[in-house]
């Protein structure tokens, strides 16, 4: 006989066994994203079509993913009492993927219309991904320490927040270095794209920090 708070205990492990896959995948769509900003940094244009490829269809696993996480919350059902928090982490982390489908559609777009961006701005465009993917990497680590109790949580959090912080930085100097710059107006506005972009990544990273802290409080 399974007595209900050990059931509930199970419902907990097993939605949080489902969301950490779930990021580890939305990861990975990142990771490919920043691949191609690199690959266009570094000049490498043949590489690129395929890169973005591989963007979509890590895509596409997340998006059948998310569908795997809500039905079985849905299943697991009113014995998990913070379903909802489990949700809105993996709505907010989902969110991500569509930003990195958004990069790299631009970061194609500038290289097979063959538009020149100056060597120093691509790679300041380089730092700042590799800054917000730090700071993924930091909301990864806070998800882990739910295993730990809410304590542990709450002090990897405050990481998250510090990186979020360095890439907001990073990102206002670029933008004012992407404005003052002599790029013709198409690959200007789609420069600025991507970076906010990245922006609004880290912001999104932040959101799910705050929904692993409500978590926290309930596992």
């Amino acid at each position: 006989m399974v007595l209900p708070i050990e059931a509930e205990h199970r419902a907990k492990r097993r939605a949080l066994r489902l969301c950490q896959d779930h990021l580890r995948k939305v990861m990975n769509v990142y990771r490919k994203a920043m691949q191609l900003i690199n690959a266009f940094v570094d000049g490498d244009h043949n590489s690129m079509g395929g890169l973005y490829k591989e963007v979509l269809e890590l895509s596409g696993e997340v998006d059948d993913s998310k569908r795997m996480v809500v039905q079985e919350l849905v299943e697991i059902g009113a014995i998990l009492l913070n379903r909802e928090d489990f949700l809105r982490f993996t709505d907010l982390i989902s969110e991500i993927s569509d930003f990195c489908k958004g990069i790299a559609f631009r970061v194609l777009q500038l290289s097979i219309r063959g538009w020149s961006v100056p060597e120093d701005l691509k790679k300041e465009v380089s730092n700042l991904a590799n800054a917000v993917f730090d700071t993924f990497a930091k909301l990864r680590d806070t998800f882990l320490m739910l295993n730990y109790g809410s304590p542990k949580v709450l002090e990897k959090a405050k990481d998250v927040e510090v990186g979020e912080r360095k890439v907001d930085n990073m990102y206002r100097e670029l933008e004012m270095g992407v404005l003052s710059s002599d790029m013709k107006i198409p690959t200007l506005l789609l420069i600025r794209d991507i970076i906010q972009l990245l922006e609004d990544t880290a912001d999104k990273i932040e959101d799910a920090t705050d929904a692993v802290r409500m978590l926290a409080f309930a596992i």
